[in-house]
């Protein structure tokens, strides 16, 4: 018994797939790789899938390469991950994807042999594990509390509503003093020269994409209104690159390390 394969719609066919599960960690991990960064990565992965396959090897040694050596060049050169933390969140996340997007080619496993299907089961992946990641995400910031905060400068007074994240751990490295990040938008608001601001500098930071560095000044006093009003002076806060939230449902991030000063 032997098998006709194709290589030419065996190449397609993963190169389709590997780009689509790249779009999906690109997007869940907030990469921000450009789409020909992402299908390079997706030709890179059918490319040596099409040789594994025509190279005879043991079935071990071709497994192993299927499950480690492509993949991490896929992660590698479709989303350019250089940090060992970053690799393994993006290789798990690809895997995660991987098997949802099985899961949704098997409903439709009667129909394969019909190529309109298959890309329209590719796509209807795509979507559901987007959806699936934005119904879970939202439900974990619903989890979160969301609290009443008022910055005050000596120019302006800011009411807004600001998440308080246990994950926030952002710390001044000169200082060692908790960072609580606002909006570029809100900074603003607060001021039109924030580098006249008091205490203004750049901190280095870790961030998804490697290293970063953030505009940080001090508030006079922010009041966080709680059962009972906190007031925190000389408060650190930093200016975030993006809106933090698409929605408005929070203007800030509040680093829980302000409360135990």
């Amino acid at each position: 018994m032997y098998y006709e394969l194709y290589i030419d719609v065996f190449f397609l066919e993963n190169f389709m797939l590997d780009s689509l599960l790249l779009l999906v960690v690109n997007r869940v991990m907030n990469n921000g790789r450009s789409y020909s960064r992402i299908l390079l990565g997706g030709a890179a992965g059918s490319f040596l899938t099409c040789l594994v396959v025509a190279v005879p090897l043991p079935s071990a040694v071709r497994m192993l390469v299927f499950c480690i050596l492509v993949s991490s060049v896929m992660v590698c050169t479709g989303l350019q991950i250089m940090r060992l933390s970053q690799f393994v969140q993006a290789f798990l996340l690809l895997y995660a994807a991987a098997f949802l997007t099985g899961g949704v080619m098997q409903l439709f496993r009667a129909y394969m042999r019909y190529a309109s299907v298959f890309y329209a089961a590719a796509a209807v992946s795509y979507v559901l594990i987007l959806k699936l990641w934005k119904v879970l995400s939202h439900m974990y910031r619903r989890q979160s509390v969301i609290l009443r905060v008022t910055l005050y400068t000596d120019k302006a007074e800011k009411p807004l509503k600001a998440l308080l994240d246990t994950g926030n751990e952002l710390r001044d490295c000169y200082t060692g003093e908790p960072v609580n990040i606002i909006a570029p938008e809100t900074a603003a608001e607060l001021s039109d020269r924030i580098e006249m601001e008091k205490g203004f500098r750049l901190i280095p930071y870790h961030c998804v994409n490697g290293e970063s560095v953030m505009k940080v000044f001090r508030v006079k006093k922010m009041c966080v209104h709680m059962e009972e009003d906190r007031w925190i002076e000389n408060a650190l806060v930093g200016i975030g690159e993006e809106s933090l939230s698409g929605d408005r449902e929070y203007e800030m991030i509040l680093n829980p390390a302000i409360f135990s000063g």
